[in-house]
């Protein structure tokens, strides 16, 4: 049996691993598109820091580990596939057959559709490629804009303010982080920002971007005519799942791979997992790209045991979760937590200390929360949305004080509530 994993990122790495221990004699190819060994883009930001090295960016870092686990790395990148003949056509020229075939190619940076975006000085932050190119432009005092504040640019962001350089942020939405926090938490981000020298603009799109007469650098014109200069531009303006070389492979595709609750997709000997596979949300029920690594963890392991015993493995589904430190404010988001039609919700909101807690709930059960510099709760909050809880009368409580979180989850746990 030959599996082949298109995708060297944390659910290619988790799939190879699952399909040696449960396909021992099995033959896996694992193909990344990049020249270093599978790494993990989450660590990036520690990279520019110096806090790591590159090699401490790789996902494996003991010598030997994929040959131990019968897996074969290929660098070259996937242009088509045709699951008629199981077969892969690679940019070296070459094809390659699959019994079994996980995609997991992952997303890529979206390039905005801004007049100059292509200049030099303006990179993503995306692969380590990128990283090395931000190293050399970064330097204590250099002028850096930031276009997008959403939570890939936010890490970008502690990042940049940790290399003392004058930075400029540009949010198109009224708030920081809009996609995982509510607008008084949001706002309250952007505020701790600013009190930290950070410049943001918010409600603001970038009109173009071009060089700078004379001294050099860069000139970016905000669409109200206000200009920043800058010497690094990085774009943080979202990602797109990498779906291109699917094209007439009749693998069914709609903003991501569409897989069932087993991640197969329309093909039987094809499963997706990752960034690129439109997974259940455990929230919502509903299918979606939910592009963090915990969920592609997760889609690693279960994609891999269906390749090996054909859907014993269940996907239950997703529970979006972000934990985000920013200048060392930590915020996070849980499930749903823009509420549900017909729900309640809980609120405490102290802004003077930039502490924030506000719950949702569906009947007397847990949907979602946002919360900002409230550490205590990361792991009850989301222990109590996953497991479905019912409160009792212990909602109505959480309802005059949310704080009282962890007695709740205690009384739920011990069924007394």
């Amino acid at each position: 049996m030959h599996h082949v994993i298109i995708g060297a990122g944390p659910a290619g790495v988790i799939a190879a691993e699952t399909l040696h221990k449960r396909d021992p004699g099995a033959r896996i190819t694992l193909i990344g598109d990049e020249p270093e060994p599978p790494y993990s883009r989450m660590a990036i930001p520690y990279y520019l820091i110096d806090r790591i090295d590159e090699r401490g960016t790789y996902l494996r870092k003991t010598e030997g580990h994929f040959e131990r686990i019968a897996t074969t790395v290929v660098h070259d990148h996937v242009e088509s596939v045709s699951t008629a003949d199981k077969t892969l056509k690679l940019a070296s020229g070459g094809t390659m057959d699959y019994d079994r075939l996980l995609v997991a190619s992952g997303s890529r940076a979206v390039i905005p559709p801004i007049e100059g975006i292509d200049l030099p000085g303006v990179h993503a932050c995306w692969t380590l490629e990128d990283a090395r190119h931000i190293l050399k432009l970064a330097s204590p005092g250099a002028r850096v804009v930031l276009v997008g504040a959403g939570f890939i640019g936010s890490i970008i962001l502690e990042a940049l303010a940790s290399r003392r350089v004058d930075l400029s942020v540009v949010e198109m939405e009224n708030r920081m982080v809009s996609r995982m926090m509510n607008e008084r938490c949001g706002g309250l981000i952007t505020q701790w920002c600013e009190s930290k020298g950070v410049k943001v603009h918010t409600s603001a799109r970038v009109a173009s971007i071009e060089p700078a007469s004379g001294a050099g650098g860069l000139v970016v014109t905000l669409e109200g005519g206000e200009t920043l200069p800058a010497d690094l531009v990085i774009r943080a303006t979202g990602v797109t799942p990498n779906t291109e070389f699917l094209a007439g492979s009749g693998i069914d595709t709609d903003n991501g791979v569409l897989v069932n609750e087993h991640l197969q997709t329309s093909q039987p000997d094809v499963y997706a997992a990752g960034d690129v596979a439109r997974g259940k949300d455990f929230s919502t029920g509903e299918y979606s790209v939910l592009a963090i690594q915990p969920t592609a963890a997760d889609h690693g392991r279960i994609a891999a045991s269906n390749m090996v015993t054909s859907g014993s493995s269940l996907h239950q589904g997703s529970v979006a979760m972000n934990v985000l430190d920013t200048l060392g404010l930590i915020a996070a988001s849980y499930g749903a937590w823009q509420g549900v039609k017909g729900g309640d919700c809980a609120e405490l909101s102290d802004p003077a200390r930039y502490r924030y807690l506000n719950l949702q709930f569906e009947d007397d059960v847990l949907v979602g929360a946002n919360s900002l510099g409230l550490t205590q709760h990361v792991g009850v909050l989301r222990g109590l949305i996953q497991a479905r809880l019912h409160l009792g009368k212990w909602k109505q409580r959480l309802v005059q004080d949310p704080t009282r979180i962890m007695e709740a989850y205690l009384s739920a746990t011990q069924g007394s509530a």
